[in-house]
């Protein structure tokens, strides 16, 4: 996941996609001890809500990272044009139907995302979620 490693990188949870790699080793451990022990470290927890509240605090633009993709993107510093949010929907499996319709593919796009980074340890609210 090129794009999507970009997102991930920029909140620091670089490590989070080995850690993923490294779990169906650890799932195939021969005692459960040993699968409770190293779950714990597969995912370490990354204050994302804060390092993005920060972001948009010191930023001169008004961005809205919790309801729009375009001003997480940019609040990120990575590329939010349309070309690019079609890369980032390709890559993360948008339905074909949401893709001729940019605020569709958008509203798609920005809770996908946000769903994503939570499975790779950034604390999202549960509102933003849903």
């Amino acid at each position: 996941m090129g794009f999507f490693n970009k997102i991930l990188s920029k909140l620091g949870i670089g490590s989070a996609e080995a850690a993923t790699a490294d779990a169906p080793a650890v799932e195939a451990a021969p005692t459960p001890a040993a699968t409770e022990a190293a779950a714990p470290t597969a995912i370490s927890r990354v204050d994302v809500v804060a390092q993005l509240e920060a972001q948009a605090a010191a930023n001169p633009q008004k961005l809205n990272w919790k309801t729009s993709i375009v001003d997480l993107l940019k609040l990120l510093d990575i590329d939010s044009s349309l070309s690019a949010r079609k890369e980032l929907a390709t890559e993360l499996g948008c339905p074909a139907e949401l893709m001729g319709d940019s605020a569709q593919m958008n509203m798609w796009l920005h809770k996908t995302v946000l769903n994503k980074i939570a499975e790779n340890g950034g604390n999202i609210p549960a509102e933003l979620l849903s």
